[in-house]
């Protein structure tokens, strides 16, 4: 089959090497479309992974003097608000 990939050539170890070559065989497919799913959903993770880091980064970063007090306005409102609901 012919397709408008590229061709490249890797070296695994051995025993991936028959791994790849069984999942082919239990999925009547070609080495390669193995080798292209494990790479597609490697790299999905990988930016997943770039995306929870930065992420991260920036909800680590100070709140800012203006969140700070937003947050702290809005706790006194649902506060003044259940106590209005109190019997």
């Amino acid at each position: 089959m012919h397709t408008n990939g590229m061709k490249i050539a890797i070296s695994i170890p051995e025993d991936i090497f028959r791994e790849i070559e069984k999942i082919a065989r239990e999925q009547r497919t070609s080495r390669s479309r193995v080798i292209a799913a494990a790479a597609r959903e490697y790299a999905r993770k990988n930016e997943t992974r770039r995306l929870i880091a930065r992420l991260d980064e920036a909800y680590s970063e100070p709140d800012a003097p203006e969140d700070i007090a937003r947050r702290k306005a809005m706790t006194a409102y649902q506060r003044k608000r259940l106590k209005r609901k109190e019997p």
